[in-house]
């Protein structure tokens, strides 16, 4: 396979996704008639390029709006909220799976809700919901919450207002200005902002197995064709612009190679072998330091490799895969490539910084960045030790899943993204879910599951795993097919356990683990 450029088939005339256009048009029409708006999102990467695409959206439609985030959107969240004085909210990255709480508020006159979200509804209703899953669309493969708010903010091009009218604040916000709108219409293309929606994208996990895909490709093919996004064939390895070779090679889980995979001097061997080049004044390259020459040698030695060390033919073809590059970002740098940008995110509101990462979406290259680069040293260091804690303790085994208990050791904001890293390593298997739990307060805890998609395609959604589970015991759960979470009472864990091996083992098969 020659590394290189894929045709984007761009397709900017028509909206994003046509099957949702109606619902963002009246969406972006009760927003534009809003003397201000309270934007509230989630934390994760999704949430904060969500937030950051329609914080931007609305300042350009010069509506002002104030930014707040939260971890979960719960009762006592949605209560903070309608305590408020907006009388209008816009929900990004959540509240359709809240919206059993979200209504009562809305019949009482509180606020009226704008949702743009891709998690499961809740059984009610309202009538400005921008969701994919309403018209038939995978909220889990097909579009991120980040995407919803993106096609909410090509519907907002059209909004009445003008930037003129508000002056920006420190928190994404707008603030408006004396005397009124002014005459001219507002810009008119924010295809712009497709880069962030694909951040989103793949931070929420919807780019396994050839890349972004259903809607999401349309957002792709926006972005490349605004200027914004690079879309090319490349190695499918974390890490492409920033990591020194060896560590690339080493540290790469996704698909695991004898004699490479968690092995420094083995993936060094490997790479000398190549003829490459591989230091410059004493220093170690990158992957993004290479020509697409040096690239075409690596890629098919590391190819070759694999199949002789006896990696499963499906597997070698994940080595190579679609990547996504934000054209306007340093080179070399972790907002080039989407997956580094999205875990930069993630090591900013997972820390109680949320405004960093917000920032840095709304682009802050300054003081934000280098915080927010602080922070993803921190996180590094937290997931790295977060492993090694899986790894020498190991997982219990039920009947169709694997479970480890942290306690207060692993934070519990991302104690799941410690569970998916840890999947496929020394004892912790590829063919079970795993499933997380944190202590989240004294009463507390906090569970998150992942899986993969060879499993999805057997038939798991962990989304209704965690959610009847949950329910079973009084506790909330929710989120995709492939990763989800709950928060039930600390007594309740080995009923909740029992319960979800039970539904795991319903979705599957008795017959469904297998050695990978």
């Amino acid at each position: 396979m020659t590394l290189g450029e894929v045709d984007p088939d761009p397709s900017p005339e028509t909206p994003p996704v046509p099957e949702l256009a109606d619902r963002a048009a009246a969406c972006a029409e009760r927003l534009a008639a809003a003397d201000e708006v309270l934007l509230a999102s989630h934390i994760d990467a999704d949430g904060l390029t969500s937030a950051a695409v329609a914080s931007t959206a609305l300042r350009r439609a010069g509506l002002p709006f104030e930014t707040t985030f939260f971890d979960q959107l719960d009762e006592a969240a949605v209560a903070q909220v309608a305590a408020t004085d907006y009388d209008t909210v816009l929900f990004t990255d959540f509240g359709s799976g809240q919206l059993d709480a979200i209504v009562p508020h809305e019949a009482a006159g509180a606020f009226t809700p704008v949702i743009a979200d891709h998690h499961q509804p809740a059984d009610a209703e309202t009538e400005f919901h921008l969701n994919p899953l309403l018209v038939g669309l995978d909220g889990a493969s097909e579009l991120s919450g980040a995407g919803a708010a993106y096609v909410l903010a090509r519907a907002l091009e059209d909004a009445a207002g003008s930037p003129a009218t508000t002056a920006p604040r420190a928190d994404g916000g707008t603030t408006a200005l004396a005397g009124g709108p002014t005459a001219g219409p507002p810009p008119t293309d924010n295809r712009d902002l497709a880069g962030l929606a694909v951040v989103g994208a793949v931070g929420d996990m919807q780019d396994s197995d050839g890349g972004l895909t259903g809607a999401n490709r349309r957002i792709v093919a926006e972005g490349v064709a605004a200027g914004v996004l690079e879309e090319q064939t490349d190695i499918a390895m974390y890490g492409r612009q920033t990591r020194p070779l060896p560590k690339l090679f080493e540290y790469a889980s996704d698909v695991r190679i004898p004699g490479i995979s968690n092995d420094e001097h083995g993936a060094i061997e490997f790479l000398q072998e190549t003829g490459v080049d591989l230091k410059v004044d004493d220093e170690w390259r990158r992957w993004v330091d290479l020509d697409g020459d040096e690239r075409q040698t690596v890629a098919s030695a590391l190819l070759r490799r694999a199949v002789a060390s006896g990696v499963p033919s499906d597997q070698v073809e994940q080595l190579i895969g679609t990547t996504y590059v934000l054209a306007d970002e340093e080179p070399g740098t972790e907002l080039r490539d989407v997956s580094e940008f999205s875990t930069l995110l993630n090591a900013t509101a997972r820390y109680e910084r949320a405004d960093v990462g917000l920032a840095v979406c709304l682009g802050d290259r300054d003081a934000a960045l280098e915080r927010a680069r602080t922070l993803l040293r921190q996180h590094r260091r937290n997931l790295s030790e977060g492993v090694e804690l899986v790894q020498t303790e190991g997982v219990t085994t039920a009947d169709h899943v694997q479970w480890f208990d942290a306690g207060t050791r692993i934070r519990e904001t991302i104690v799941g993204i410690v569970a998916g890293m840890a999947m496929g390593g020394d004892g912790i298997s590829r063919s079970r879910p795993i499933l997380a739990f944190a202590e989240k307060t004294e009463s507390e805890v906090k569970v998150s599951a992942r899986g993969t998609h060879r499993l999805v395609r057997r038939g798991l959604d962990l989304s209704t795993v965690m959610s009847e589970a949950a329910a079973a015991v009084d506790g909330e759960g929710g989120g995709h097919d492939v990763a989800a979470g709950a928060t039930i009472p600390a007594e309740s864990r080995d009923a909740f356990l029992a319960r979800v091996d039970e539904i795991v083992g319903r979705q599957l098969g008795d017959d469904s683990v297998s050695t990978e």
